[in-house]
């Protein structure tokens, strides 16, 4: 029985940044278009904030409001210079949806 030796040498390698494949959310073109357009009114806000909140016995109800700051535990997803921010409860439920804005005339006649 012969024994052999294995010699192995590791070297330090640059650090690298791994970068995410796919973004955890999605923006439609109007969707971009109309969270300029409410942005342009807010100067001091840096972009908007999707959250998730427990409605009594039916479930889940999204929520969006204007954000002056990334939370530490928020993801942070830009697209075509629009920053979306998810917040942690809500990330595994968003992940892989795409965000879109249609106006109807229902929706167009509310005031």
């Amino acid at each position: 029985m012969s024994a052999s030796l294995v010699r192995a040498t590791v070297r330090a390698v640059s650090k690298r940044k791994l970068q995410p494949t796919r973004a955890a959310l999605t923006l439609t073109p109007s969707a971009v278009n109309k969270i300029k357009q409410l942005l342009k009114d807010k100067p001091e806000h840096v972009g908007v904030k999707v959250g998730v909140r427990t409605r009594g016995c039916n479930g889940l109800s999204y929520t969006l409001e204007y954000t002056k700051t990334k939370g530490d535990s928020d993801e942070e997803v830009v697209q075509d210079g629009v920053r979306v921010f998810i917040e942690k409860k809500a990330q595994l439920t968003l992940l892989g949806t795409e965000m879109d804005y249609v106006e109807d005339k229902l929706s167009r006649d509310r005031k």
